[in-house]
């Protein structure tokens, strides 16, 4: 089965997938050096006579691959990113076992080349210099990539019904009219001017409000309600569209709130994909933490 950089021409051929080989074996491209040989040019790099100077700083001796694992470890410790290479080699031991078919590899392919125009053998070789990535390693982003997709959905997709229950009550949105003063006895008396119909809400805000709501006459949203603050919320979740709030205490201020659509949370496709997103950085986080 051949692959085609050419999505348009299918003429131009740029890498093989040998129907009888291993699914978890990696693509053979028709002008790819061997992981052998990219192999020989690193010890080839890094046994190059060098002076001095230029190990003199981290950088150079990375760049010259010349770094000792302690300093490595020390300067991702240094930089927070040692948690992040946890993940990375926990998903490594997780995703040893997933495989994949050779139509999906082969989607995963094709979708990476529409998504960066690669249409030529040329193009391919301007990406790889352009993100200074070799051939073994681009392969192993491809095949790592719809790996994880396919090990989020074996483990987590049964799950999203009860964690979406869960969630659902911060999942809802809320379109909402907000007034806010410093002044307790000022908040009770526009309530009650808006009640009263004597004036209107947006006209109050304009006049009173002392956040940046005054700018567009109070409305914000939609926003999930897990957006305001945790009172605001309970007391969005409770009203009725159009409704109106007596004046809340919140922090340094007190505010008055309408309810002008409340717009529950549905578990469509996208909302899915969201969830397990979700579950999959709660597990990955709490294997992290659990080192």
């Amino acid at each position: 089965m051949k692959i085609s950089a050419n999505l348009r021409d299918p003429r131009i051929t740029t890498a093989t997938v040998p129907t009888a080989a291993p699914l978890e074996d990696r693509f053979s491209f028709t002008e790819a050096p061997s992981a052998k040989a990219d192999a020989t040019r690193t010890a080839t790099l890094s046994t190059s006579p060098t002076t001095d100077k230029e190990l003199d700083t981290p950088l150079k001796r990375l760049c010259k691959n010349a770094m000792s694992g302690e300093e490595a470890i020390a300067l991702l410790q240094k930089f927070s990113m040692l948690p992040q290479l946890q993940k990375e080699l926990i998903l490594d031991a997780e995703l040893a076992d997933v495989i994949c078919s050779q139509e999906e590899v082969f989607g995963a392919y094709k979708a990476f080349y529409q998504k960066y125009q690669i249409n030529s053998d040329d193009d391919r070789t301007t990406w790889l210099e352009r993100n200074n990535c070799t051939l073994v390693q681009f392969e192993h982003l491809i095949l790592r990539t719809i790996k994880l997709d396919r090990f989020k959905q074996q483990t987590f997709a049964n799950k999203v019904e009860s964690y979406f229950l869960q969630r659902k009550n911060q999942l809802d949105r809320a379109v909402y009219s907000l007034l806010r003063v410093k002044d307790a006895h000022l908040a009770q008396e526009l309530f009650f001017r808006i009640q009263d119909k004597e004036v209107t809400f947006t006209e109050l805000v304009k006049q009173y409000s002392g956040g940046q709501e005054a700018e567009n006459g109070g409305t914000i949203g939609p926003h999930e309600l897990s957006f305001p603050h945790p009172i605001l919320a309970q007391k969005l979740s409770s009203l009725k569209p159009g409704q109106l709030s007596p004046p809340l205490a919140i922090a340094d201020w007190f505010v008055i709130v309408k309810l002008e659509k409340y717009l529950p949370a549905q578990l469509d496709k996208t909302m899915r994909s969201r969830l397990i997103d979700e579950l999959y950085d709660r597990w990955l986080q709490e294997k992290v933490s659990q080192l």
